[in-house]
Parts: structure tokens; sequence; C-alpha cells
């Protein structure tokens, strides 16, 4: 844990004097793609579904897909990046490539350069940061972030995001650690 820790804090650092989104990106998405290890929920957490902070995902150094997500995201959000340029995006995706019919759900972030610019994709998965429209073994079910939940298409969320327990119960978990306020 204090080695990634260490990292992260000089990642933020470093970062934090970068006028440029795209480059904190990019830095980011790769930060945690490289120190955390993919651990499903039941073998890291002992449960079947754990959102875990950023902080605990630092502290096992693994994480589930929705674990990278929210790393991103509240890391992004750490150095500046504006809220309304993220959502988390729960995803059905298929197993084996697009023509799959094995789906399974997954969870990424996405980047919106500008309100009507087609979203990057941060995926755990994939290394590489890429347009939305390139990824059709991805298909989306709702995205969210700290302002609501969109279902569908618009430019404007359809519900409270505090609809969402586990989004909730992971923002108490943060405030507890002093991560936000």
């Amino acid at each position: 844990m204090l080695r990634i820790y260490r990292d992260w804090q000089q990642l933020l650092l470093r970062l934090g004097k970068e006028a440029s989104d795209e480059v904190k990106v990019r830095e980011v998405n790769q930060f945690f793609n490289q120190r955390l290890h993919y651990m499903e929920d039941i073998e890291l957490w002992k449960q079947v579904d754990y959102w875990a902070t950023p902080l605990e995902s630092m502290s096992k150094g693994s994480g589930d897909c929705e674990d990278y997500a929210f790393a991103k995201y509240f890391t992004l959000r750490e150095l500046g990046v504006a809220p309304q340029k993220l959502r988390m995006i729960y995803v059905k995706a298929r197993i084996g490539g697009p023509a799959s019919s094995i789906t399974q759900a997954h969870m990424v972030l996405a980047y919106y350069p500008a309100p009507t610019v087609e979203p990057l994709v941060l995926d755990s998965l994939i290394s590489s940061i890429m347009p939305a429209s390139q990824r059709s073994d991805l298909q989306p079910v709702f995205s969210f972030n700290g302002d609501g939940i969109w279902v569908g298409g618009g430019s404007a969320p359809n519900a409270s995001v505090d609809r969402l327990t586990r989004w909730r119960q992971l923002i108490d978990k943060m405030k507890a650690e002093g991560f936000i306020n």
C-alpha cells in the first residue's frame, strides 16, 4: 500500500501542474491499470459486490472493474477535471469480442472532452483509451456520476444518484477516510 499511495501522491503533485485534461486522463488511466491487479470482490472482500474507495483499492493493490473506475474518477476529480466530463458507465461486455453472445456486467469510466463530443472509454481491461464508437464489445446500460444517473441518451440526468445505495455508501466511506468533504 505504501508504495502505490506514495506514487499516487506524486502523480497528483505532478499532474496538478498540468493544464491539459487529456494528459491527466491518459496518465491516471495508465497509473491504475499498471498498479492495481484485477481481483473479484468475492475473493478480495469476501462479498459478492463491494464498491471500494480508491484508498481501499490502493491498500489492497487490487480491485475489480468498478474499483478501477472509481479510483480513476476520484483521482481525476481531485486533479480538477470537471464532474460533467466524467461518468461511470455500467455496461454489458461481450466476452470474446463484439460477435460473442456471452456477456458479463462490467464498469468503465467515460471522459467527455466536451458536452457534444463522443466520450472516450477508460477500461481496466484495455490499456488504450478509445472512443465509445470503437468499443462495440460494450453495450451501455446506464451511466452516473455525482450529479445523477443517465439512462439512454440525453444531456441531462434522468434520476438522482441517491437511488444508487452502493454509491451513497462509497461516498460515506470516502468522507470517513477524509478523502472528500
